[in-house]
């Protein structure tokens, strides 16, 4: 897949436009300021490195500068409150490695039995919609915000978005107006961290009325290079560009706008930039708690403001918004539907373990691998237990529970050819979590997969609300947007509305 990337300078003009607040009223200035950014067409390919968020400033302002720690350092740390000595090894890509993954189908279910989407706590099964919303969804919310995602705090600061700039281009043939906007969060209670939220929005130029809109995870295009080494390193073939039109091209050609997000510029993808960004704002410079939130749940936290935002915008029609993204993004797409239920829609590409793959299999990416120093923060301290003394088996919930949350809202699970893609992000572990998720979609009057055996490559599954393809590349969900967008078509012709009777 393709996905546009931003190449913006580092500050923002200063009579750049003013929007609004994401609470009141959208306020416009008179000036508005053209300003020239690049929207550059990078594969997502997934994997990230630390980019930089939250601007220490001089400690005379009152505030002690944040911790600095190393990922090894706070990985440590994290280990010593849990009276952990050691972890269990993460498996390697590496076939010729001492701790080689496993991609033997006949060894990748140690521990075959899931935990019961309904059923409660204490064992009365959920047999009515009432039963879902009132008390079993709220205890899966609870373990995933205790041992698995981390909470995210009750209160967390305001975000202040502006325009800064507008320009008018064409998306294929058809022309379009693009934003790049920036979402300025509240630091007054700890000014030694800034953030920014970078994001753009493509709208038609011409439109009937407010648009549907997918909203998707972008790359930063200044690490890429380094990724593409990493990737290679384990294996994952980089898909070129597809032929004909971009996925940006295909919405547009729908009448829908698209939104870019990156995750990066408001909390970095590493363990030592826990005491920046979002998460060190929120706890002013000092390390997680056990159950603190982890980047995957920051991620999603800035997805959720973007479209308070959307919310605001006379263009959008926020009731038809959806949610993308590829591998790690693909896990923090999945999160992002499963905590907030204003979205309508969500593509998750190759996502893996602590995404939609089941965390019990024993196949490529593992929970070891989550609970190593290269991953750990995208995960609540909390979670590198089930690395060391416990296993998979003793987590409270699993990755079909994850999907159950989003229901009843529809959700495609894009996949690429182990051939090309590699067993790494362990399609099979994601169909089976699919399927395991069917149940509570049928309870609340919708319809799962329709099938319980994966289809032949490049056959979709997308006539019930729950819906997977495997295409025949690689590490991309480029091939899975026609797919993708006929899926979509059926949900986002009309507003989107949870009921929760």
């Amino acid at each position: 897949m393709w996905i546009t990337g931003l190449s913006v300078p580092n500050q923002i003009p200063e009579s750049a436009e003013r929007i609004c607040n994401c609470k009141g009223k959208p306020v416009r200035s008179k000036r508005s300021i053209p300003w020239s950014f690049g929207l550059i067409a990078v594969p997502l390919i997934g994997g990230l490195l630390a980019s930089r968020v939250g601007l220490a400033l001089p400690p005379e302002i009152g505030h002690s500068p944040p911790v600095e720690l190393t990922s090894e350092q706070d990985h440590q740390r994290i280990l010593d409150l849990l009276h952990i000595s050691s972890l269990r090894n993460a498996p390697d890509a590496n076939p010729a490695s001492p701790n080689a993954a496993n991609f033997d189908e006949s060894k990748a279910n140690p521990y075959p039995e899931l935990p019961s989407a309904l059923a409660l706590k204490n064992g009365r099964k959920v047999t009515t919609a009432k039963m879902w919303w009132s008390k079993r969804r709220p205890e899966i919310v609870e373990d995933f915000d205790r041992e698995v995602y981390g909470r995210a705090p009750k209160d967390t600061p305001k975000v202040n978005w502006e325009v800064a700039s507008s320009i008018q281009e064409t998306s294929g043939d058809t022309p379009v107006i693009t934003r790049k906007l920036v979402g300025h969060v509240d630091n007054s209670a700890y000014p030694s961290i800034a953030v920014d939220i970078q994001a753009t929005l493509t709208t038609p130029a011409v439109s009937a009325g407010p648009v549907p809109v997918i909203m998707t995870f972008g790359f930063d295009p200044a690490v890429m290079l380094r990724l593409r080494a990493q990737l290679e390193a384990r294996g994952q073939k980089i898909p070129p560009a597809p032929p004909g039109p971009t996925w940006q091209e295909q919405v547009v050609a729908k009448g829908w706008g698209y939104a870019v997000i990156i995750p990066t510029s408001f909390q970095a993808d590493s363990g030592a930039g826990l005491t920046h960004g979002i998460i060190g704002l929120c706890n002013k410079g000092q390390p997680r708690k056990l159950d603190d939130w982890g980047t995957l749940r920051a991620w999603a936290w800035g997805a959720s403001r973007f479209l308070d935002y959307l919310e605001t915008d006379k263009e959008v029609d926020a009731k038809r918004v959806g949610i993308e993204g590829l591998s790690r993004y693909g896990k923090a797409a999945l999160v992002t539907m499963a905590y907030d239920q204003r979205f309508a829609i969500a593509l998750v590409g190759s996502s893996g373990a602590g995404g939609a793959k089941i965390l019990r299999r024993n196949f490529g990416e593992t929970v070891e691998n989550l609970a190593a120093t290269g991953e750990y923060h995208w995960m609540a301290g909390n979670f590198l237990k089930y690395a060391g003394p416990l296993n998979p088996k003793d987590l409270p919930v699993d990755a079909h529970e994850l999907i159950a949350l989003a229901a009843p809202r529809p959700v495609f699970i894009s996949c690429g050819s182990p051939q090309v893609e590699g067993g790494w992000v362990d399609d099979r572990g994601q169909f089976m979590a699919e399927v395991a998720a069917g149940p509570v979609y049928k309870l609340l009057g919708k319809r799962g997969l329709g099938a319980a055996t994966m289809p032949p490559i490049g056959t979709p599954l997308i006539k019930g609300d729950l819906a997977f393809r495997q295409h025949e590349g690689g590490h991309t969900d480029g091939p899975n947007w026609p797919s993708f967008l006929e899926f979509a078509a059926r949900y986002m012709g009309k507003p989107h509305l949870v009921s929760q009777e």
